[in-house]
């Protein structure tokens, strides 16, 4: 008998950007990130899209509220990362986290140089609130597929890790890495 439990995983999906929440532009980064999730999970899971401005008070609430409120085991976001005054996306993080994991900002800073020079102005990072990962990606779409390609493989055992839900991925897709010793459903 498989015990797997059936309820999907939340995951959060946030896009920061003051013209996108006003409406002045379409947003492409939170469904670049959905895209990108529905073609690599192959466990149940179901988005929690937000679209909010580049305010550091309303990214730290929105975050936490994902966590918290919204039981996501994954939170997700795009935008805000640069250097620009309004850029604040990586210190609402670190306010709402209590571990920072800095190799992921590493590893995507790393393969983004392959591709644009201006990467080392990405300030993306990733952190662990609860039994919760966020993770700050760049905003533009070719720039997230990148990034996700080079971090999610770390990303369903560190959910492990802090207790979240048991994701699947799909290894044509992308490769999730596991030790033999991880713990499996059922």
């Amino acid at each position: 008998m498989n015990m797997v439990d059936p309820t999907p995983a939340r995951i959060g999906i946030v896009t920061v950007s003051d013209r996108a929440s006003r409406g002045a532009y379409a947003d492409a980064g939170g469904p670049a990130i959905q895209a990108w999730l529905e073609s690599a999970l192959t466990s149940a899971w179901e988005p929690v899209r937000r679209v909010i401005p580049d305010d550091r008070e309303g990214i730290a609430e929105s975050l936490a509220a994902l966590c918290d409120d919204a039981g996501c085991c994954l939170v997700v976001t795009t935008g805000g990362t640069g250097p620009a005054p309004r850029d604040v996306t990586p210190e609402a993080t670190e306010a709402v986290c209590t571990k920072m994991l800095p190799g992921f900002g590493e590893q995507m800073r790393a393969v983004s140089l392959r591709h644009v020079p201006t990467a080392i102005l990405s300030r993306q990072t990733a952190g662990i609130r609860g039994a919760t990962l966020i993770v700050n990606l760049p905003g533009k779409p070719s720039a997230i597929a990148e990034c996700l390609d080079a971090v999610f493989p770390a990303i369903p055992y560190c959910v492990d890790l802090i207790g979240g839900p048991y994701l699947e991925s799909d290894p044509d897709r992308v490769r999730s890495f596991r030790p033999a010793h991880a713990r499996r459903p059922g």
